[in-house]
């Protein structure tokens, strides 16, 4: 499975339960998680996702890192059962 199938499906996921998957991309900012993820609620998540056993770049962490340290949630996502249990944790719904 490759990284775009696993955020293609993040995406479609998030929309079920009437989220926001926004891409994101900061010039100047090379290693930021790939997806803002806005939960009704007011719940925000940076998600990253990767091809399954694919490891982080040291840029990637230490972005992650960064992220974290504000306070913000940051998840990384590699494979469609991983984005199952993001969702179920974030949203509170169980998808089907």
């Amino acid at each position: 499975m490759r990284e775009r199938d696993i955020e293609q499906y993040l995406r479609e996921q998030v929309k079920k339960v009437k989220g926001k998957a926004f891409k994101w991309v900061s010039p100047g900012n090379a290693g930021v998680p790939d997806r803002v993820i806005l939960f009704p609620g007011g719940k925000v998540v940076f998600a990253e996702t990767k091809a399954p056993g694919k490891k982080l770049t040291p840029l990637q962490e230490n972005q992650i890192r960064k992220i974290k340290e504000m306070g913000f949630s940051v998840v990384v996502i590699d494979s469609k059962q991983g984005v199952d249990e993001f969702i179920r944790q974030y949203s509170g719904v169980e998808l089907r």
